[in-house]
């Protein structure tokens, strides 16, 4: 995924403008996803290590078995949000992950 480039809808001439909101939710957005199947995976590698070294101990155990637990909600949350928001846009027909403000630099006022 390649971050959006401020286009000419976002900046006029090197000065930004309202609409490069638009550009930077769009790349925090590239962000959060890619960066909550990262924490998943450091999670899930992590509970991993602490459950092979628990040496038997049933508190660690239950320690790293909580953790791949937790991971795992969380990233079932990640898809179900945008899950939720594919499906209301298929009853709408609004496109809810297009953040667009109307308006831009050729726009009258």
């Amino acid at each position: 995924m390649n971050p959006q480039t401020w286009s000419s809808r976002c900046a006029v001439d090197g000065v930004a403008t309202i609409q490069g909101f638009e550009c930077l939710f769009a790349n925090i957005l590239q962000f959060v996803v890619v960066g909550a199947g990262l924490v998943f995976f450091v999670m899930f590698i992590i509970a991993g290590y602490q459950l092979l070294f628990a040496s038997g101990d049933p508190k660690k155990a239950a320690a790293a078995s909580a953790t791949i637990t937790h991971a795992a909600i969380g990233l079932i949350g990640a898809i179900c949000s945008v899950l939720i928001l594919k499906l209301l846009q298929q009853f709408t027909g609004i496109n809810l992950t297009n953040f667009v403000i109307p308006g831009g630099p050729t726009s009258a006022l």
